[in-house]
């Protein structure tokens, strides 16, 4: 799984958003979505549901 979060990060920044656009689009704070992104904290299903929304991917393709 540790390659996931190498495509969540390259995904965000081929869309160009910034940390702070993810945490907007999830509706939680920036520094909670950077410690997802950079395995700080724990990424459980909901939250990569809501994710791969944002790039209108399945999760699966994403995370795994």
């Amino acid at each position: 799984m540790p390659e996931c979060y190498e495509k969540l990060k390259k995904i965000r920044i081929k869309h160009n958003y910034s940390y702070e656009d993810m945490s907007k689009k999830l509706g939680i704070n920036k520094s909670f979505y950077w410690q997802l992104e950079n395995k700080k904290r724990k990424l459980y299903y909901d939250m990569a549901i809501k994710i791969a929304a944002i790039f209108h991917v399945k999760p699966d393709k994403l995370f795994y």
